[in-house]
């Protein structure tokens, strides 16, 4: 493979450079989203409820990760991730295009399935395609690929944010969406010029496939089918008996999102145990395997806290923030902007501190990492709990407060989720490998969700309950934190001699 910029792949900047622009897509989407959707109809929202809006943006959010599962079997078996990268990105920017279409709540919603099903297909395999080309680099060179990679999914974020944040809320809320999908065709043209030139036939065939040409008497097991249908048998039952329960009430977004939360349960769990009992695995992969389920975990938790960017923290600095610059007024949703800024400078920084410490054998293992990170991420709800006191007293929050927590969130998030990426790459059986990245962002969906569902519980007539709503995130935040460090050990033990 061609080396490029500081020895790294050269394909790594069309990677860098496509999710850029589908990052510019979604993230300026999603930072208009719930402001959309809870503004008066007569100003052109849909005129929702927090709680209602919260689901549903919970929803949206969980299915554009939970789609990710069948977007890496699909190109495992299938198209090959390439050719996921591709048909991912022209639904996404579909998607855009319908959301573009004002007046038709309908419409609308098939929008929003529209992305979730395109980067169900795009986003687990384009970050397979990054540890392919690190395929003889299972270190922190590998790791400080994806915090490089990392910087293009957030100055999408940044870019994004900005342009179709202030086209939504200033100029016109559907222009902001049909501007999110010209930066995703953006996206399209700049991957097809550029990917067979740089990428090779990295993400060529399906994985499975090539396993099966190179397994000597189809000794190599790879029971997908079976997974499919039992998870599709599994998923049934569940659903049913949780409607025959009544347990889950589809008639409100807030209980098909609940129901939703379960079913992501019980089929990951279920997916871990099919894996781990009927994969075919050796013992060493099967405690691999053990540590990516932890992983999924972890990440799930941290979500859970760190997307509430879009949500919670999103009505507090619409509703209980001073977002005036002398006589100006800043779009609520720019300050979301300050995760990406922060993330484009630490990015770079984190990524040579990586490669440094392990150089001198002091590197912290991924889930030193982890707990580091969901620590700094439940310090920053630390910071609104006390920004929230002030929003008790009947005075407006300075946007220090969010600037601060946006910073501590992006510094765990550098700490967790490249890092996350990383290591399921080098953690996963090749033959699952597409699967895995598909497990690693269920859990991103899992935390979406429960964000989104937190989200309703903002009463943005009542800031007398939001301290306590934001000290809750903190206990499981630096709870699940010191978790992942008493039990380092033991997990690094399973890692074996993945580093």
């Amino acid at each position: 493979m061609n080396k490029g910029f500081f020895g790294h792949p050269v394909g790594l900047s069309t990677l860098f450079f496509t999710e850029m622009w589908e990052r510019f897509s979604y993230y300026g989407m999603r930072a208009i989203l719930v402001l959309f959707m809870t503004t008066e109809t007569a100003k052109e929202g849909l005129g929702l409820g927090n709680e209602e809006a919260g689901a549903i943006y919970g929803l949206y959010t969980a299915g554009v990760y939970l789609l990710t599962l069948p977007g890496g079997w699909l190109a495992d078996n299938v198209f090959g991730q390439r050719k996921a990268i591709w048909y991912g990105g022209i639904l996404i920017m579909i998607g855009h295009l319908l959301l573009a279409i004002p007046g038709y709540k309908e419409i609308f919603f098939l929008g929003l399935v529209f992305v979730a099903m395109g980067t169900g297909l795009l986003k687990p395999n384009i970050s397979t395609i990054v540890g392919d080309l690190y395929s003889d680099d299972k270190g922190a060179r590998r790791d400080a690929g994806f915090s490089i990679f990392y910087m293009g999914i957030n100055l999408g974020s940044l870019l994004g944010q900005t342009i179709v944040g202030y086209l939504g809320e200033k100029v016109d809320w559907h222009l902001g969406f049909g501007s999110a999908a010209i930066g995703m065709l953006l996206g399209l043209i700049y991957y097809r010029l550029r990917a067979q030139a740089t990428l090779g036939d990295t993400g060529k065939e399906p994985k499975a496939k090539l396993d099966r040409l190179s397994a000597a008497n189809g000794d190599v097991k790879n029971p997908s089918k079976g997974l499919t249908i039992g998870l599709g048998v599994l998923l049934l039952v569940v659903l049913f008996a949780l409607q025959w329960t009544n347990v889950i009430n589809f008639t409100t977004p807030k209980g098909i999102a609940e129901g939703v939360g379960v079913v992501i349960v019980t089929v990951t769990l279920f997916y871990f145990a099919f894996i781990l009992i009927a994969g075919g695995l050796t013992v060493d992969e099967r405690k691999r395997v053990g540590v990516i389920f932890f992983l999924f975990i972890g990440g799930a938790l941290f979500w859970a806290g760190f997307e509430q960017a879009g949500s919670t923290l999103n009505l507090f600095a619409r509703d209980y923030t001073n977002r005036m610059i002398g006589t100006y007024e800043l779009p609520a949703s720019w300050l979301q902007n300050f995760n990406p800024f922060f993330i484009i400078i630490f990015a770079p920084i984190l990524g040579a501190l990586w490669i440094r410490l392990s150089a001198r054998n002091l590197n912290p293992n991924t889930p030193i990492k982890f707990g580091i990170g969901l620590i700094l991420m439940g310090l920053g709800f630390l910071v609104m709990f006390f920004a929230a006191h002030l929003a008790v007293e009947g005075l407006d929050a300075g946007m220090q407060w969010l600037i601060f927590t946006y910073l501590l969130h992006s510094l765990g998030e550098l700490t967790l989720s490249p890092v996350g990426l990383s290591a399921t790459t080098k953690l996963a059986p090749r033959r699952y490998l597409g699967q895995m990245m598909g497990i690693w962002f269920v859990g991103t969906s899992l935390g979406n969700l429960i964000a989104g569902l937190f989200a309703g519980n903002f009463d943005s007539e009542n800031a007398a309950q939001i301290p306590s709503l934001f000290w809750s995130v903190v206990m499981f935040g630096v709870g699940s934190g010191i978790l992942f460090l008493i039990f380092n050990s033991v997990l690094r033990k399973w890692m074996g001699d993945v580093k």
